[in-house]
């Protein structure tokens, strides 16, 4: 079988390493050459998928097309010729237009009554400014008083483009699941550690969560995929914040950094299980391993003098990344490394019998490396840390 992944940046690297590990074959293509997936795919095709004309040779042998992208240009090309061509594109473009706007999903959580951070004015300072249209962290400001509003926004708060919410402390969870109306499957709660930028550095599951904890999370996220009729993938972000569940954001698309940890700790193969329903109408009965591990997805900066633990930014212009099985002793990383290289980045994914134990594991992977390369210091800090 064969899947066309479109896009080589951050998703297309987490696409391409799942359908390794479900035995499909990929095609990659996208517009700029030296993407992070080019070496993680069988094949690469440079070409501009919102060219439709481009299409017919370049796709006509694959057996189903997951975007991988956010270009809205792209997105509505491809969904136009796998529809007039009849090729199954795991992709739901309804869905992903209410999650990819942060005001149309604020105001969805709001109809629903989903709790979620309390919107300006109402909330008061500390304020989280979010472009409604970004991913992730992208141009995500946080602006403890109102000098700090002042100077970002001299004109005032802008009306159009931009969310602003109170900002809240606490742990942050994220929850995968996957079907159509009436039948959804959530997948496993995986935690996400933040970098100084609030760049999401690291993923690790289990989560220390009570069971009611656990069903408050799914049965909130399952209310969501209804009230949107996703068909496909989803992942909902939440926060605990003073002992109660919040919404931070949605995403109806395949994410990065949590399908590999989940696929670590679980066996649970994303690709694999969005693939099935595609071509088959309905989530597969899940293959979960007959005990969860703990695992830890990490990324790290190396430089001639120390290892960094950053947010994922740094693995997207990285340039074409591998896939090394044992890298340092984890058990497996995403990498730009090459022998004699002074700086370069990595996704280190570890595992052990609990997340106990992949935390001294991953201690061990990370003092390897200090050692092997004869570095000063390792460096992890998270918001609200200095140097």
């Amino acid at each position: 079988m064969l899947a066309a992944i479109i896009g080589g940046r951050l998703q297309g690297v987490e696409l391409a390493c799942l359908a390794h590990h479900a035995g499909w074959r990929t095609l990659l293509v996208d517009r700029k050459a030296h993407v992070p997936a080019r070496r993680l795919c069988d094949r690469f095709l440079q070409l501009d998928v919102r060219q439709g004309s481009t299409l017919d040779d370049a796709l006509k042998t694959v057996d189903l097309v997951i975007p991988a992208l956010e270009d809205q240009a792209a997105l509505v090309s491809l969904v136009e010729w796998c529809r007039d061509r009849r090729v199954p594109i795991a992709f739901d473009p309804a869905a992903y237009a209410v999650s990819s706007s942060k005001i149309d999903s604020d105001r969805l959580f709001a109809s629903l009554g989903i709790p979620a951070p309390e919107p300006w004015p109402q909330c008061g300072f500390p304020v989280v400014a979010k472009s409604s249209h970004a991913s992730g962290s992208d141009g995500v400001v946080i602006l403890k008083r109102k000098s700090d509003a002042e100077a970002r926004f001299p004109k005032g708060f802008p009306d159009d483009g931009w969310v602003f919410q109170q900002y809240l402390q606490g742990p942050s969870f994220s929850l995968e699941l996957i079907g159509r109306p009436g039948n959804y499957v959530p997948l496993q709660i995986t935690q996400l550690f933040m970098d100084t930028r609030y760049d999401c550095k690291a993923v690790a599951a289990p989560c220390r969560l009570t069971n009611r904890q656990i069903s408050e999370i799914e049965t909130l996220s399952v209310e969501i995929a209804e009230a949107i009729r996703l068909m496909g993938l989803m992942d909902v972000e939440v926060i605990l914040h003073d002992g109660r569940f919040k919404v931070l954001e949605i995403d109806a698309r395949f994410p990065s950094q949590t399908p590999l940890c989940v696929f670590a700790s679980t066996g649970r193969n994303m690709f694999e299980l969005l693939a099935d329903l595609f071509l088959s109408g309905k989530p597969s009965p899940l293959r979960v391993s007959a005990s969860v591990r703990g695992a830890i997805l990490e990324h790290i900066r190396v430089t001639p003098r120390e290892i960094v633990v950053e947010g994922e930014h740094i693995m997207a212009d990285a340039g074409p990344l591998d896939r090394v099985p044992g890298f340092f002793g984890a058990d497996e990383a995403i990498t730009s490394y090459r022998e004699g290289t002074p700086a370069w980045v990595a996704t280190l994914i570890i595992t052990g019998d609990t997340r106990q134990r992949a935390a001294e594991k991953r201690n061990r992977v990370l003092a390897s490396i200090q050692r092997r390369f004869n570095l000063e210091k390792i460096v992890d800090r998270g918001p609200g840390d200095t140097a």
